[in-house]
């Protein structure tokens, strides 16, 4: 989409969103409203977003981040209290406002592939890039030079050939490392998930940054706003594109003054 094309479809969002009967924004963490850190459990968000967050839920919006994270680890490095419902392992889990807590079942033989996916990871001495969560197993390599990353890619990927030619399980890769998971749950099954419960007249939005997001933005295609929140610009399916945090503090201000709050 061109630069004139991506302006008008926000000028356009904006519109909507002033007189919309219910508001909805949905959020990638990791990337989008925090900066990428190679020590994960420093990944704090952007200077004045919880606060933005805040101050947007308080006129009404709903808010709900979906990460790839583990539900409860986005609401220790959110710092929003109470806490935006969440939904987590992309889109695996949802944790809701009142502390309920929901998971998609993972059949048996799905659990145990992966638990011998992190076997295999754990023979080879990978265990401190290893994540293990709910219905995945992804190995990070941030912060690692460019031929480390190869040799470990490329040792992950032979390593996990039989356990993906055995095992009904997908590989993908991230900005930042390879996970497998299940199939069949991605941040696209949350995102219609949340618009069955929503006003089809509402105002509806998706942030996110990499090629886990692109489910998030198909899915969101025709009946709401998607925009790629990353330093660089790159293919996309999003509508449109902001460079975090300035452009990524402005939108989320055009969206708390358009709905009535103030800064």
């Amino acid at each position: 989409m061109k630069a004139l094309e991506r302006e008008i479809s926000y000028a356009a969002f904006l519109e909507q969103l002033r007189s919309a009967p219910a508001r909805v924004l949905l959020l990638d963490y990791d990337g989008t409203l925090a900066p990428f850190r190679v020590d994960r459990s420093l990944a704090l968000p952007y200077p004045d977003v919880p606060e933005r967050l805040t101050r947007i839920m308080e006129t009404g919006t709903r808010v709900v981040p979906i990460s790839g994270r583990p539900a409860r680890e986005v609401v220790g490095l959110l710092g929003i209290h109470p806490h935006p419902e969440i939904w987590g392992s992309h889109g695996l889990e949802r944790l809701k406002r009142d502390g309920s807590y929901e998971i998609c079942q993972i059949p048996l033989q799905q659990q145990a592939g992966l638990s011998l996916a992190v076997q295999l990871l754990q023979a080879v001495q990978l265990d401190s890039q290893t994540e293990v969560k709910p219905g995945s197993v992804a190995v990070h390599w941030r912060g690692l030079a460019t031929d480390q990353v190869d040799e470990i890619k490329s040792k992950i990927r032979h390593l996990w050939l039989p356990v993906l030619t055995e095992y009904p399980l997908s590989l993908l890769e991230f900005d930042g490392g390879l996970e497998l998971r299940i199939p069949g749950c991605d941040k696209g099954d949350a995102i219609r998930t949340i618009l069955t419960e929503t006003n089809p007249d509402a105002a509806v939005a998706y942030l996110g940054d990499d090629q886990t997001d692109e489910d998030a933005f198909r899915a969101l295609k025709g009946r709401g706003l998607t925009a790629l929140v990353r330093p660089q610009a790159r293919s996309t399916a999003a509508d449109i594109w902001l460079r975090p945090p300035q452009e990524l503090i402005e939108f989320l201000d055009n969206w708390l003054q358009t709905s009535g709050g103030e800064l």
